[in-house]
């Protein structure tokens, strides 16, 4: 897989971090210093620490787990998604279901309910039901579709997980913490580093960032399966 160096993080913006005022104090051993007002990170931190999330993911996977990608907001979506889907990973990109982890057995019942509903829609079963009723069964399928098709091959909890926005997908992280998920998260200048396990300091509101590391990680993925 391609190395990551300290130009292509510049290049991306990965650098730019929050304003003075809103540093979190335990991201300080990240920042090389200031610039008009905002903190600049220190990209041979972060390419340290992203060295390190790269060889738990390769590990991880070549042990048989699943790692699942976060991203709701808004920018990070379709980033998140694709990164996912090219390494054949779950990933959740709409609203956090509360319980994904901690409820997980009948999260889990959300996918199967969704399979079931789409191969008896294609077989014919709702045929003769009303135009009304095949309207609700449709919409059905939509919300369901929004709201687990990212973890439909999800059937255990995953290995770890890789969050693009901590403060964003704080759920996410509370639950992973509480059920001993490894966690994996770019880490801006405005978060707490030691809520995740394998923290990456970078710009988490640039796309070129979130692009660069998301491909990263989905990269160490595909190694890992090796």
């Amino acid at each position: 897989m391609k190395t990551v160096s300290i130009l292509d993080l510049l290049k991306s913006g990965a650098h730019f971090g929050h304003k003075k005022s809103k540093r979190y104090p335990k991201m300080e051993k990240y920042i090389f210093g200031v610039k008009d007002g905002a903190h600049l990170i220190n990209l041979e931190e972060t390419i340290v620490c992203l060295e390190s999330a790269v060889n738990f993911v390769k590990k991880t996977v070549g042990n048989g787990n699943k790692i699942l990608f976060i991203g709701t907001k808004r920018q990070a979506k379709s980033i998140v998604k694709e990164a996912a889907e090219k390494c054949s990973m779950p990933y959740v990109i709409s609203r956090w279901l509360g319980g994904t982890f901690t409820n997980f057995n009948n999260i889990y019942k959300l996918p199967k309910k969704l399979t079931t509903l789409e191969e008896e829609k294609v077989a014919g079963v709702y045929d003769k039901n009303t135009k009304k009723e095949k309207l609700i069964i449709d919409r059905e399928i939509i919300k369901l579709k929004e709201m687990v098709e990212g973890i439909r091959e999800m059937d255990k909890l995953p290995g770890a997980i890789f969050v693009v926005d901590i403060k964003d997908d704080k759920t996410a992280i509370e639950e992973a913490r509480k059920k001993k998920i490894p966690i994996i998260a770019i880490t801006d200048t405005n978060v707490n580093p030691e809520l995740v396990d394998f923290p990456i300091p970078a710009n988490d509101d640039s796309v070129n960032t979130l692009k660069l590391i998301s491909s990263v990680i989905s990269e160490a993925v595909l190694e890992g399966k090796k």
